[in-house]
């Protein structure tokens, strides 16, 4: 089965964002594929590279760019909400003066139509 997964909630608000790792593991371990997950909203900040949990805690960043590399998980971020929340890759903070590259490894941002197309690609869409 195809999966495509929006998550909307940040790394450490609640368990959603726990819960979709932990979903997007097992499924790939289980033979499934996930077409692209989609960082939307308050998820986008999964994204920003300098997160820096206490050291008693995972870094679901860390989590997520491991989890990319390993099963070549196309992980996208929605430009408007990113912008919205200062995280800048490094084309745009330089288009607006900024001078650095905020995207974690393994994440990329792009708009709306990527995750349209993921959905069309996918046999369910899951939502976290």
């Amino acid at each position: 089965m195809k999966f495509a997964i929006q998550i909307n909630s940040s790394p450490y608000q609640s368990s959603h964002a726990e819960t979709a790792y932990q979903f997007v593991r097992t499924a790939l371990t289980m033979g499934h594929e996930v077409v692209r997950i989609f960082f939307y909203q308050e998820g986008v900040f999964h994204a920003f590279r300098y997160a820096s949990p206490p050291a008693d805690e995972e870094s679901l960043v860390a989590r997520w760019s491991a989890l990319a590399q390993e099963f070549n998980l196309d992980l996208v971020v929605c430009i408007s909400a990113a912008q919205r929340r200062g995280l800048l890759e490094a084309n745009e903070a330089a288009r607006l003066g900024k001078l650095d590259n905020d995207v974690a490894d393994g994440f990329r941002i792009a708009g709306l139509g990527q995750w349209v197309e993921a959905i069309l690609l996918a046999d369910r869409y899951i939502e976290f």
